[in-house]
């Protein structure tokens, strides 16, 4: 297999808080050969002092998130303990949907059910445990609902996204 053949454009959805995560799973998923481009916003600290300063506006963070929701292919959201009370990861699960991407939830460490986002429950494609096939499987199709221990589960939804 090429390495083209194996490359993943992925939006990365997660809490600020989980930054280091988003490099984790990139490194687990190239460690099995795999090559992710990642476009999504991380919190370094610039932007971080920025934001706390409110020198970026509501509408100057949605137009960057779309544009970089729209390059990726599928989006990825890291499912932690705080993730669902953030509301922009819903926002970004709200736009993939309304953009037709792939929706994959991933659980992290101490990621329960309790913490899936409201959005990632109503337009998710997949929900996987922390485990590299589990997760490229969902990222390339193959619908699959697992509970935090890698057991089945069932779908959230009835739809989905689909694209047309």
């Amino acid at each position: 297999m090429s390495r083209e053949s194996k490359r993943r454009h992925l939006f990365i959805s997660h809490h600020h808080k989980d930054d280091e995560q988003v490099s984790n799973l990139t490194r687990l998923l190239s460690g099995r050969g795999y090559d992710v481009r990642n476009s999504s916003v991380r919190m370094k600290p610039e932007n971080q002092k920025r934001m706390a300063e409110n020198r970026v506006s509501d509408k100057v963070i949605e137009r960057v998130l779309r544009m970089k929701i729209s390059w990726a292919g599928t989006t990825v959201v890291l499912i932690g303990k705080d993730t669902h009370s953030r509301p922009w990861v819903n926002w970004e699960i709200d736009k993939a949907k309304e953009q037709g991407k792939r929706i994959v939830g991933v659980y992290l460490r101490g990621g329960t059910e309790a913490d899936v986002p409201k959005s990632l429950e109503a337009y998710g494609d997949a929900i996987v445990n922390w485990n590299t096939d589990s997760i490229m499987d969902a990222i390339d199709g193959k619908n699959t609902f697992q509970a935090p221990d890698g057991s089945s589960r069932q779908p959230p939804n009835k739809g989905g996204s689909s694209n047309c």
